[in-house]
């Protein structure tokens, strides 16, 4: 079994990596989303026990709205713990992509055909320290930048 993900982060931050600005690609008007990357940094927590090995992935992602901008969530105006605790302007999507990694001798790759979803969303959202109001951190503030006009 393997499990490539970008590690756990010191903030105990999981499943997340940084992508360079250059490998994000969004249209104008936000129905088109392009990432494409190659040969990211992450590890692979194989085995048993687990051991965490250096891998690298690479992947070519490109998501299209299907359907108008909807508003969701309840931002400030519920508890932080309620499930609509964050606000979005979201639209259905189709996406499409290939993927591949190399962990040591173990490698894969997707079909070379872009695999689609069944589902997909793209759009934006604001949760947590980025809901216009509820930022309680000075320093979390001063990075929220300023509140999407919703």
């Amino acid at each position: 079994m393997h499990d490539f993900t970008g590690g756990i982060a010191q903030s105990g931050l999981v499943w997340t990596v940084a992508l360079p600005d250059e490998a994000v690609t969004i249209t104008r008007r936000g129905r088109r989303l392009d990432v494409a990357v190659n040969d990211l940094p992450v590890i692979d927590s194989t085995g048993s026990p687990p051991a965490d090995v250096p891998a690298t992935v690479s992947f070519a992602m490109t998501w299209r709205a299907t359907g108008g901008m909807q508003r969701a969530g309840k931002g400030g105006a519920v508890a932080p713990t309620d499930p609509f605790a964050y606000l979005g302007r979201l639209a259905r999507a189709s996406a499409r992509g290939t993927f591949s990694g190399t962990s040591g001798t173990f490698t894969f790759r997707s079909s070379t055909k872009p695999q689609k979803t069944i589902f997909g969303v793209l759009g934006t959202e604001q949760a947590g320290a980025l809901l216009p109001g509820v930022t309680s951190c000075g320093t979390c503030a001063a990075v929220a930048g300023p509140p999407a006009p919703w």
